[in-house]
């Protein structure tokens, strides 16, 4: 089994405390009313904590019908969170699992830049390339940029 690790950084209007709220802190609220289009409804199986598995739910017509997170570690303070995707998603029989460790962090003007390091744990002699991990950010991206698009409309919510 090999590792490969990509890391990935995008800018957003959207302040860090703001966007830390709405994608861990109130996912399961946030998430399927900010995008629709994609998910469908987030369960948490456990008490939401270090361990405890969420499954987000996708709505028909994607490619995928579910996946499932196991939460690492998440600090408000310096708006930083960790977890693993375990099944469902991409995995299929290449991928054994990923690792995220995300960040939102200050920029100028009430910004925030986003900050990830991925890693692809890779099933036998499975060569994941660049493309690849660059087609799964995108997918990733409609659903990012539908919840800035929501923080940006409703500038009450996640405060």
């Amino acid at each position: 089994m090999g590792v490969v690790t990509y890391n990935y950084d995008s800018t957003s209007p959207v302040a860090p405390a703001r966007l830390f709220k709405a994608f861990v802190l109130e996912a399961d609220k946030v998430w399927p009313i900010a995008a629709p289009h994609a998910i469908k409804s987030i369960e948490v199986e456990a008490n939401p904590g270090p361990g405890s598995i969420v499954k987000v739910n996708f709505v028909e017509g994607l490619p995928f019908q579910y996946m499932k997170h196991q939460i690492g570690e998440n600090d408000e303070n310096k708006f930083s969170y960790s977890y693993s995707l375990i099944e469902g998603g991409p995995l299929g029989d290449k991928l054994e699992k990923i690792n995220y460790e995300n960040k939102f962090e200050a920029a100028v003007g009430g910004r925030s830049v986003y900050k990830s390091s991925m890693k692809f744990y890779i099933v036998g002699d499975y060569v994941i390339t660049k493309d690849e991990i660059k087609a799964l950010i995108k997918g990733s991206e409609g659903v990012y940029k539908a919840i800035e698009a929501y923080l940006l409309a409703n500038p009450d919510a996640c405060n």
